[in-house]
């Protein structure tokens, strides 16, 4: 897949990913191991403050059928089925999660060189359905995001993005929660060879009056070895180092502290993710 200019949510994602992904104040480990047939089982779990939190998942990968199936400590099974090129450019989606009747649901993701369409419904007598499109090319594109509730009959979502994008900037504007947030996003990549990059988001609530604005960046200092940064203009500035000690296998620490209250103890997140 992959061509064109993606789905809905891969507007901004670039600049969300720089300035949140990978930063965390818990604690957090998993461990991947392969059978013989090839069937990935994924052990994780998550220290978050006096509760832990654990799930096992499983990957089975057969021919263009996808399965994976995934258990938490709550007794919750979830379960989702991908069906990669069912017909040339189509992604096929069915999840659901057990014992809850009402989680089922299926979506069509048709990837073409200048749109890409995402549908899904609910599986129940009165289903939500939600529709979400971009328009455009590997430069500009234009997208909007819908959910319809059959049962009330009102839309319960409306959301629209645009994105430009060169060789080395990419710039979004998206409008959400209903028209009432709007989120401007900046991208760059300063150096490809050492990874190095610095973004922004604006976000501003129309009905709130509120602004928030976060800026980071990130670099690698070999090609194992990556440190990230990121301060908002409420003073929370965060830090992490990521560490390939083995291929996919990482080791992550970050950290966040309050500028405007430095007695206060830093947050610590640490993360170490097992591939054989």
């Amino acid at each position: 897949m992959g061509k064109g200019p993606g789905l809905y949510p891969d507007i901004g994602k670039k600049a969300r990913d720089l300035l949140y992904r990978d930063y965390q104040s818990d604690h957090k480990f998993s461990l991947t191991t392969y059978t013989a047939n090839g069937v990935a089982i994924t052990s994780s779990g998550a220290k978050k403050g006096e509760a832990f939190l654990a799930d096992v998942n499983t990957k089975l990968i057969n021919k263009n059928i996808t399965t994976d199936i995934k258990v938490d400590t709550n007794s919750k099974l979830y379960t989702t089925i991908t069906v990669d090129e069912a017909a040339p450019g189509l992604k096929t989606i069915l999840s659901f999660v057990a014992p809850d009747q009402r989680s089922g649901k299926v979506e069509l993701q048709y990837f073409h060189d200048n749109a890409g369409i995402s549908t899904s419904i609910g599986l129940t007598a009165s289903p939500i359905v939600n529709f979400s499109g971009v328009a455009g090319n590997n430069t500009v594109a234009l997208g909007t995001d819908v959910s319809f509730d059959t049962a009330s009959g009102n839309l319960i979502k409306y959301n629209a993005g645009l994105s430009f994008s060169t060789t080395d900037l990419i710039a979004s504007l998206i409008l959400s929660d209903k028209l009432d947030t709007v989120t401007a996003s900046y991208y760059h990549t300063v150096s490809p060879l050492t990874n190095t990059a610095v973004g922004a988001e604006l976000t501003h609530g129309f009905s709130s009056n509120e602004n928030t604005l976060t800026i980071g960046t990130q670099h690698s200092l070999d090609p194992l070895t990556t440190v990230k940064a990121r301060v908002n203009n409420a003073g929370i500035a965060s830090a992490l180092l990521q560490h390939e000690w083995r291929p996919k296998s990482l080791f992550t620490i970050s950290g966040e502290v309050d500028t405007k209250a430095i007695d206060k103890s830093a947050k610590v997140g640490l993360a170490l993710a097992l591939k054989p």
